[in-house]
């Protein structure tokens, strides 16, 4: 919802108001009582994005963040195959090189 500001003409009170945007101006002071509001034209209503908050996974809950460093440690610990086992990391990088001379002729 938006913040209003609004001015008596009576007493010269001044005060934020929360109001739906479908709701009409408030007119009677809450300090004088008298029908003098007037509401004020503010720099407002634009949005500013500070922080955190703007991808859906910032809102993420606690538990869905802890299931999810559980099951990547799980991952982490999982034994590795014989085949990755046994592969040195000169093997890994000679398969990648030959993959890339390959090319369509």
């Amino acid at each position: 919802m938006p913040t209003y500001d609004y001015i008596c003409e009576n007493c010269g009170h001044e005060f934020e108001q929360f109001q739906s945007i479908t709701a009409r101006p408030l007119r009677k002071c809450p300090k004088c009582k008298k029908n003098s509001l007037n509401r004020l034209i503010g720099a407002g209503a634009a949005v500013i994005f500070k922080g955190n908050g703007f991808y859906e996974t910032d809102y993420r809950s606690e538990s869905y963040k802890n299931a999810q460093k559980k099951e990547k440690e799980a991952a982490d610990k999982k034994p590795k195959t014989e085949t990755e086992s046994k592969q040195t990391p000169s093997d890994k990088k000679s398969k990648s090189k030959t993959k890339e001379k390959k090319k369509p002729a």
